[in-house]
């Protein structure tokens, strides 16, 4: 007597391959919608850059584009319009964020306070190598 794995192991495997995606589609819509507030608090909104509602001065170089670009990418990351490159960006932008602002405090995260932007940066690059995931407008609109 033998028994067939081979629709078993089919079985598990497309259960694995849909877990595993709406898995990462509830991760990117989680990361890219708490990254956004970072873009609106360097615009002056929910207590601003300093806690008292001030934006970045409009047209600063870096933090003004940055806030912009953190924004935009956010959006589109959690819409999951051309998710991928936008996460590569906000990848990068992070490491920026990171390399420049924090890293010449101390070496290491925990000492220059650039958790957040080392987490964010590598989450961002996660996504930008697997991909958006479920639950994306542009799945939604190619039905």
């Amino acid at each position: 007597m033998t028994t067939d794995t081979t629709t078993t192991d089919t079985t598990t495997d497309t259960r694995t391959a849909k877990r595993n995606d709406v898995a990462l589609g509830v991760f990117r819509l989680v990361v890219s919608f708490l990254f956004g507030f970072h873009g609106l608090m360097g615009l002056g909104f929910f207590g601003g850059v300093d806690g008292q509602g001030a934006a970045v001065p409009f047209g600063s170089w870096p933090g003004w584009y940055g806030s912009v670009v953190e924004l935009a990418g956010a959006v589109l990351v959690l819409l999951g319009l051309w998710a991928r490159p936008a996460a590569f960006v906000l990848s990068g932008v992070m490491a920026f964020a990171y390399f420049t602002v924090h890293q010449p405090v101390a070496l290491l995260p925990i000492h220059n306070n650039g958790e957040l932007a080392a987490v964010y940066c590598w989450a961002f690059l996660l996504l930008s190598a697997l991909g958006p995931g479920a639950f994306t407008l542009r799945r939604a609109l190619r039905r």
